[in-house]
């Protein structure tokens, strides 16, 4: 016998729909690639999304589609995550920093039918444009002021696509199990690999995370993630970060210490995620500047292992609980998290410390 209690799929554009409604006035903040600090609304997230579902429609995507994306965290990116998979279409999102060969590779084998991508990324696009067969379009993630003089055909202003729609759409419903999102990573053999994540993966990776056992996002947190949205889904930290309602901090492209020191503080940023690269430049600038970062509360470390000397700095000079994720790609990414069990949070600092050097458990 079939229940009959809450029979709507689970779709990522149900956790915007949610923050629109219920955390309607909570910030989206970001540094943006022509320099000032771009603030909206989760309400207004959605407007914008929801634009940009009508004009990939009117460019010929359909269900299935691949749009590639080659972004810094940014709120632009923030509106492809929600826009291209709530229409069915797959949001591709590309690591710039692979060779030339490999994104010719990715492109094609994707068989992107848009690219979208950020002024930063302007000279890339253009030198390799040419060898990307399946691209019908090129849209720049800019206003027409800032269009970028590159020659590339085809291309778009994403902010005019943007602004000759309306936001009137009723988001389409379809198969959990539908494809939203894609990120190739780059093997140890051969060519880089697809892993193609669902509707569903994602939205039951965002309640594991959301849960106190895990990173515990919440509404009342201002979250700042470092790692990229062009890879892994930024840990899923943007999904996440919308169905708690949690104001969300996108750094752009500047992550050395003083860029994100200036963040931090200017947005009361509690909960930050990024590799140990980042921390390592971030921690030094404090010990040499003199300046702190007391609105951050915990600072989840993962890409690699963190050094115990680094958590241990994080928690006795600067009061911030500092834990360990692993992942993979592959696992939407988040696989295991260091939060400490009972057991073991009345044991000495040696003893925490020792614990919160490991990886965790799994979500």
């Amino acid at each position: 016998m079939r229940g009959l209690m809450m029979e709507g799929p689970l779709l990522i554009q149900t956790m915007l729909d949610h923050a629109a409604q219920y955390h309607a006035d909570t910030e989206i903040v970001s540094r943006t690639n022509e320099g000032p600090i771009h603030r909206y609304t989760y309400a207004e997230a959605e407007h914008r999304s929801k634009q940009l579902a009508n004009a990939l429609r009117r460019l010929g995507i359909k269900l299935g589609d691949r749009v590639g994306t080659l972004a810094w965290n940014g709120y632009r990116h923030y509106e492809l995550y929600f826009g291209v998979s709530g229409i069915g279409a797959i949001c591709h999102t590309i690591n710039p920093r692979l060779f030339h060969d490999q994104l010719d590779y990715i492109v094609n084998h994707a068989e992107d039918a848009v690219i979208c991508f950020d002024l930063s990324f302007a000279p890339l696009v253009e030198k390799l444009a040419s060898h990307w067969k399946s691209v019908k379009h090129f849209v720049a993630m800019t206003d027409r002021a800032h269009m970028p003089d590159i020659a590339v055909k085809h291309l778009l202003c994403y902010e005019e696509l943007i602004a000759a729609e309306t936001p009137d759409l009723v988001w389409p419903e379809f198969d959990e199990s539908t494809a939203s999102s894609l990120c190739y990573t780059s093997g140890t053999t051969g060519n880089p690999k697809g892993s193609l994540y669902s509707h569903r993966s994602t939205v039951l990776h965002s309640f594991a995370c959301c849960m106190s056992n895990n990173t515990a996002f919440a509404m009342w947190d201002s979250v700042c993630p470092i790692v990229p949205m062009f890879h892994a889904n930024a840990w899923g930290v943007p999904y996440s970060c919308t169905m708690a309602g949690a104001k969300l901090v996108f750094p752009g492209p500047n992550l050395d210490g003083a860029s994100l020191q200036s963040l931090f503080e200017t947005e009361r940023v509690t909960l930050t995620l990024g590799v140990p690269t980042v921390w390592l430049g971030l921690l030094k600038y404090l010990e040499e500047s003199g300046k702190r970062i007391d609105g951050v509360k915990r600072v989840l470390i993962g890409g690699s292992a963190a050094p115990p000397a680094m958590i241990k700095a994080f928690e006795e000079k600067y009061g911030v609980t500092a834990f360990q994720g692993w992942g993979m790609t592959e696992m939407s990414p988040v696989g295991t998290l260091g939060t400490l069990k009972a057991k073991f949070q009345s044991g000495s600092n040696e003893e925490q410390l020792a614990r919160k050097a490991m990886q965790g458990r799994p979500l």
